[in-house]
């Protein structure tokens, strides 16, 4: 069998075996799913825009599903559906290296796109929708057309290795791999447990724009993160933070970046607080920040997190 013939013949296993079970996700089209489970159906968080969205299966029928678990900060969310005669997908459970070949398949309004391509990086990081890393992405090839995000990409066998969720242009592609950590996380999301997370309730701008506003105004360089934006009611407002305020440490820890920050509070135990120490003008002042359970993230609305609208990130793969 020529080369030719063998790309042939596994871009059809693919589509026999992954096609079935990769779904559209919104009645827009707007993003891609797949079946991990009998009545489950990954996608990217991204694609949601309430609590319920249509699925549309690849004979044409669509049902409402709703959202069973969400982390809005890894990209990830399990929807729970109907899917009564659909065989999930396999997964891999081989790591993806570079070179390997993949294939990428999407359901969007024109049906099923199956396209290939080559990894060609691994552990890879990048920004999710809040702001926050997530890191370990493969990078690759195959092409993805606009409403792709969310959607598999799988190895020649028709095994999934990861789920598709931003372009970076140039004809790469990033897709969070489904390793065991992945799988795990799935699972608690498909049983209704959200992804919570401690959050400030606050945007900021990073160290070098605060750096520039600051000499603006002929205050003294000093890393940190500059307060822009306090949401009403967070842990945040209520411990008297103001926009404007520079963010210097989180304990015992110097911040100069937001993933600093979220380190400093992913640390945090259950209803606990944070000292923070800040440079309000001139002045140094400590602000004790104290969070409930009711205060963490949950990832189910739309309320910003920590250093929203801070890093990186690169458009969806939609």
């Amino acid at each position: 069998m020529s080369a030719l013939e063998e790309l042939q013949a596994a871009a059809a296993t693919v589509a026999d075996r992954v096609g079935p079970a990769t779904v559209s996700i919104g009645r827009d089209g707007r993003g891609t799913g797949v079946v991990i489970a009998e009545g489950r159906v990954v996608t990217n968080a991204h694609n949601l825009r309430d609590r319920t969205t249509q699925v549309t299966f690849t004979d044409g029928h669509a049902a409402q599903a709703e959202v069973l678990g969400a982390d809005v900060e890894g990209d990830l969310v399990v929807l729970g559906v109907e899917t009564a005669g659909i065989t999930p997908v396999e997964w891999s459970t081989a790591e993806a290296v570079v070179g390997q070949a993949v294939f990428a398949v999407a359901r969007g309004r024109h049906g099923q796109r199956v396209t290939f391509g080559l990894v060609s990086g691994i552990g890879h990081t990048f920004r999710g929708p809040r702001g926050r890393r997530i890191t370990g992405s493969i990078e690759h090839t195959a092409p993805l057309a606009r409403g792709s995000s969310g959607g598999p990409i799988a190895d020649a066998d028709g095994r999934l290795l990861g789920l598709n969720t931003r372009r970076m242009g140039e004809g790469f592609y990033l897709a969070i791999p489904t390793d065991a950590a992945l799988r795990d996380r799935l699972a608690e999301l498909s049983a209704g447990r959200s992804t919570s997370r401690r959050r400030l309730g606050i945007s900021v701008v990073p160290s070098a724009v605060a750096r520039r506003l600051r000499r603006s105004v002929g205050l003294p360089d000093r890393d940190g993160l500059l307060v822009r934006g306090v949401e009403g009611g967070s842990p945040a407002d209520d411990a008297g933070l103001t926009a404007g305020d520079l963010i210097v440490k989180a304990g015992d820890r110097d911040i100069a970046t937001a993933d600093d920050l979220w380190e400093v509070l992913d640390a945090l135990g259950a209803g606990t607080a944070i000292a923070l120490g800040i440079v309000r003008g001139t002045e140094h002042l400590v602000i004790e920040v104290s969070f409930t359970d009711e205060t963490a993230e949950t990832g189910q609305g739309d309320a910003a997190g920590t250093g929203a609208g801070v890093g990186e990130s690169g458009p969806p793969a939609e």
